[in-house]
């Protein structure tokens, strides 16, 4: 298989699922933003699969031609792709990266399913409580009202510096999910906009699960208090790169770059659990010599 997303059909708790995938070798269960589908990423997924991934991209519910599900909950989401990592037949627990509202996706179903994550990256993720700070004034995400959502959301979708770059692959899949689903991205967009998954982080670091926390500094959709909030609860600084919501489809090399240390550090995990199972497997026995 080579580097470039092929298209596949699935079927996903009874219903029809769409996904892309490409390469070989450590598995990565890519979750997408709110709005968009698994297209928009295909420059960035590239870049794992240099790095000796085999990735699957899935089209969440309500987005890419994947169907609604019947209750728009963040528990929802997670059951359907644990569903998905089965219906796709991947034996071993996955690397698994979000981005914005596939953040919050993905911290979820690491705490929901802890035996299908080996290793988890949040980028630009939903999931942080706060939304701005000011001395001891703490407002959470939830009071946040959607005209501000509405005012940072094109500057941070559409830089002008990028246009020409980010807009193309961006259209790609938001404009056929609002021509095809407009209830979905509505629903999606109030449960992002009230997601707060501080308990589950804070699971997530007494299990001791890897993970890292990417944010771009001049991201508006997830503030810096968001960020913050979130680093806290992980129990991580969190890395700081260039760059605002869609800084990883503006510039694909820089994000495989900042994902070759983690991608590094999750293939030695997996070589080390391997060695160590076969070091567990019972000897086999030679045949007994005749007359013995």
């Amino acid at each position: 298989m080579g580097d470039h997303l092929v298209w596949r059909r699935t079927r996903v708790l009874g219903r029809p699922a769409h996904y892309g995938v490409a390469g070989a070798g450590l598995p990565v269960l890519f979750l997408h933003g709110w709005g968009l589908g698994q297209h928009t990423y295909k420059a960035a997924l590239k870049r794992l699969v240099h790095l000796g991934c085999q990735v699957y991209a899935p089209a969440l519910p309500g987005f890419g031609g994947s169907p609604d599900l019947p209750d728009v909950t963040l528990d929802a989401y997670a059951e359907w792709a644990a569903a998905f990592v089965e219906a796709v037949d991947i034996d071993e627990p996955v690397f698994l990266v979000g981005h914005s509202f596939g953040g919050a996706v993905a911290i979820q179903l690491a705490h929901d399913h802890e035996d299908l994550v080996r290793y988890l990256v949040l980028i630009n993720s939903i999931g942080g409580s706060a939304w701005s700070s000011s001395g001891s004034t703490v407002r959470s995400m939830a009071q946040r009202p959607l005209w501000d959502w509405g005012i940072h959301f094109p500057r941070d979708i559409f830089p002008v510096r990028q246009m020409t770059r980010v807009l193309p692959v961006i259209l790609e899949d938001a404009l056929s999910n609002v021509v095809r689903n407009p209830r979905a991205m509505w629903r999606v967009a109030n449960l992002a906009r009230r997601a707060d998954l501080t308990d589950e982080l804070e699971e997530l670091k007494r299990r001791k699960l890897p993970v890292v926390v990417l944010w771009g500094d001049q991201d508006h959709i997830i503030p810096r208090a968001s960020f913050d909030a979130l680093c806290a609860a992980i129990g991580s600084e969190g890395e700081v790169v260039s760059g605002n919501h869609s800084w990883l489809l503006a510039d694909p090399d820089a994000f495989g770059e900042v994902m070759t240390n983690s991608v590094a550090v999750a293939k030695l995990a997996r070589e080390t659990e391997e060695r160590a199972a076969a070091g567990n497997r019972p000897a086999r026995r030679g045949r007994a010599k005749k007359g013995a």
